[in-house]
């Protein structure tokens, strides 16, 4: 019997710290205590348009590639979700206003860049992402509706609300499943280890620049 992990258990594993690092961040404690506004959810909010838009306007070129291609699952996009908080929480006019982070925009030209060129680190990303916003995204969710009075998975919120998956346990299982079957060797899956241990460090840059400008008073 083969003994070895499996790759879902080793992306797993291998970056339990920097998902943790992420996780803890003084910026998301401080917006999940209740310690930060509203406009700061809405200025983490913005920041997450530019990393999906980066995801979901590659993901239309990958959907026949054989390793990113069983990952592209309409069911998981969030940027007309997200397009419809941030009207709810800026105004009809939210686009004019809405600015890149230098550290979100280096995280979204990542993003991108795996798309285009090397669709295993693609995963690597929407791994990091959307199996994130399945498991912890609904504290945030919940958090935010109690601390800001959104309705119950409505506007401002909808980001967290995957309409389409039904069973999200089993949905992960699933995505699981695929991992495990990645068209992949040893060395290429070492890679995208790799890279989504970069994904979490990018994604904790961003909470570090959201920790600078949204700093509580001592």
């Amino acid at each position: 019997m083969d003994s070895f992990p499996s790759f879902s258990t080793l992306i797993r594993t291998a970056s339990h710290e920097q998902h943790v690092e992420a996780e803890t961040s003084t910026f998301m404690s401080d917006l999940l205590g209740g310690r930060l506004g509203l406009d700061a959810y809405a200025r983490y909010t913005e920041q997450l348009w530019f990393v999906y838009e980066a995801l979901e306007a590659g993901a239309g070129t990958l959907t026949a590639d054989p390793v990113a291609g069983p990952f592209i699952r309409p069911e998981l996009f969030r940027l007309g979700a997200l397009e419809r908080d941030l009207e709810h929480l800026r105004g009809a006019g939210w686009r004019s206003t809405l600015e890149p982070l230098p550290a979100t925009r280096a995280y979204a030209q990542r993003v991108a860049e795996c798309a285009r060129a090397w669709p295993a680190g693609y995963v690597a990303h929407h791994y990091t992402r959307y199996l994130g916003d399945l498991s912890g995204g609904q504290i945030i969710r919940d958090r935010a509706e109690r601390t800001w009075g959104f309705a119950k998975k409505g506007d401002g919120v909808r980001f967290y609300v995957f309409e389409e998956i039904a069973n999200p346990a089993a949905f992960k299982r699933g995505y699981r499943d695929l991992l495990d079957a990645i068209d992949a060797d040893d060395l290429e899956k070492q890679r995208v280890v790799a890279e989504c241990k970069k994904a979490f460090a990018l994604n904790t840059d961003v909470f570090r620049a959201l920790g600078e400008e949204f700093r509580l008073s001592a």
